[in-house]
C-alpha cells in the first residue's frame, strides 16, 4: 500500500519519543481482531440492559462516541465495574495476528523512547505483542487502568502519561486509527500520525465514521503502511 501523507510533510526528525495506539495501528484493521472484541461488547451491553442486538449496539457505539470508550459510557450510566468488562471483552482469539517482522524491525530501528498508549489493557496489549513478534520492543505499556479509565480522546488521558514518564510533547509523535485521538496530541505539540485500512476495507461491525479519514490540522500524516512510513519516515 501507499504512504498517503499530505503534501504539506512536517519532518519527524526532532522526535525522541514515538507513542503508538493499539487496535488496528499495530495490527491491520484487516485481520478484524477488535471485531472479536467489538462483539463481545455488544453481548455484554446485552447482558447487562437486557436490550435485543441492534439496540445494545445502538448504545454500545454512542457511549464510544461520546464517552470515548464503551467502557466509559458504561462506568458511568451503569455503574460497570471495570475489571469485568475488561476481562469478559478480552477473552478472543489472538490468532488473526500474524508476526509482521518489517514493522517489528521498524519500530525497533526509531531513535529514541517507544510506548504503547491505549484505551484498552496492558494484557490485551501484550497478547497483540506476543503476536507480532514485538514483546520487547516497547519501554511502556500505558493502558485504560493507568489513565484512571478516563480515556483518550479526553485531555487528561494523555497529560498523564506525559507526566508519569517525563515527554515533552514538542519532541513526540502519536499514531492511531482514530482522528479524534490526535486532537489532543496535536494541541499540546506533539506530530500526529493517523493509521488507516485501506481504502477498500469495509466490514458490518465497523460504522462508516471509524473509517475516516481526517485532512484537518490535528493529523499531520496518514499512511495505510504503519512499517514503510517509519521505514521512509519525513
Amino acid at each position: 500500500m501507499n504512504d498517503l501523507s499530505p503534501p504539506a510533510v512536517r519532518s519527524l526528525s526532532h522526535i525522541t519519543d514515538w507513542v503508538f495506539d493499539l487496535d488496528n495501528t499495530l495490527y491491520p484493521r484487516t485481520c478484524n481482531l477488535f471485531a472479536q472484541i467489538d462483539l463481545r461488547i455488544t453481548n455484554y451491553v446485552m447482558d447487562l440492559t437486557k436490550l435485543e442486538f441492534q439496540a445494545a449496539r445502538d448504545l454500545q457505539k454512542t457511549y464510544y462516541r461520546d464517552f470515548g470508550t464503551t467502557l466509559n459510557g458504561l462506568m458511568h450510566q451503569h455503574e460497570v465495574d471495570p475489571d469485568h468488562f475488561l476481562n469478559t471483552v478480552h477473552a478472543i482469539d489472538y490468532s488473526p495476528v500474524d508476526a509482521h517482522p518489517d514493522l517489528v524491525d521498524a519500530i525497533r530501528a526509531l531513535p529514541g523512547r517507544k510506548f504503547i498508549l491505549t484505551n484498552g489493557d496492558t494484557g490485551h496489549a501484550r497478547a497483540v505483542l506476543a503476536r507480532l513478534g514485538g514483546a520487547d520492543l516497547f519501554e511502556h505499556v500505558h493502558d485504560i487502568r493507568a489513565m484512571t479509565y478516563v480515556p483518550k480522546p479526553h485531555r487528561e488521558a494523555y497529560d498523564g502519561f506525559f507526566a508519569l514518564h517525563g515527554i515533552d510533547p514538542t519532541r513526540a509523535v502519536m499514531f492511531d486509527d482514530l482522528e479524534k485521538n490526535l486532537v489532543v496530541p496535536h494541541d499540546v505539540g506533539m506530530s500526529t500520525v493517523q493509521v488507516v485500512a485501506s481504502a477498500d476495507f469495509a466490514h458490518e461491525q465497523v460504522e462508516a465514521w471509524e473509517l475516516g479519514r481526517a485532512a484537518g490540522p490535528h493529523v499531520h500524516h496518514i499512511t495505510d503502511d504503519l512499517a514503510k512510513f517509519l521505514r521512509e519516515r519525513p
